[in-house]
């Protein structure tokens, strides 16, 4: 099960929603997020942050750690916590989840009118948009290459 939970940034410009992974983490193992704008004011520490293309999300290490039993023996890092989905993006990036039923709203109503085309189309939207945020610099768009 995975379910929602939604954070605001440190200076309160931005939101993101984070995933979960099989609630092994509680929502409190992020303690802080910054985004571009508020992370240029603050110094980064790799131990407890981890940096995806310009937002940082602080992670609360104790928290973390408590909760590790959990993981059988990983060694607990904020990059195992995010790349592993424990405490991850819900998507590729902070609004991915929105952003990409946005961008998908058109494709949609072509599956109706010519579903071999929008088939076609969803495919070709899904892999030039992986690249695009790949080449936007976004850690979860690079894990499939």
């Amino acid at each position: 099960m995975c379910i929602d939970h939604k954070m605001m940034c440190k200076c309160g410009m931005h939101t993101a929603s984070f995933n979960l992974r099989d609630e092994i983490m509680p929502a409190e193992v992020v303690n802080r997020l910054y985004c571009p704008h508020c992370a240029s004011e603050i110094s980064f520490h790799a131990e407890s942050m981890l940096r995806d293309n310009d937002w940082i999300i602080e992670y609360d290490m104790d928290v973390a750690r408590f909760m590790a039993h959990k993981l059988s023996g990983a060694e607990i890092t904020p990059a195992y916590l995010f790349d592993q989905g424990y405490c991850t993006w819900r998507g590729v990036y902070p609004t991915d989840h929105i952003d990409s039923v946005k961008e998908r709203e058109e494709l949609v109503k072509l599956a109706k009118i010519n579903p071999r085309k929008y088939l076609e189309e969803i495919k070709k939207w899904g892999i030039d948009r992986m690249e695009r945020l790949a080449q936007e610099g976004w850690r979860k768009a690079h894990a499939g290459q």
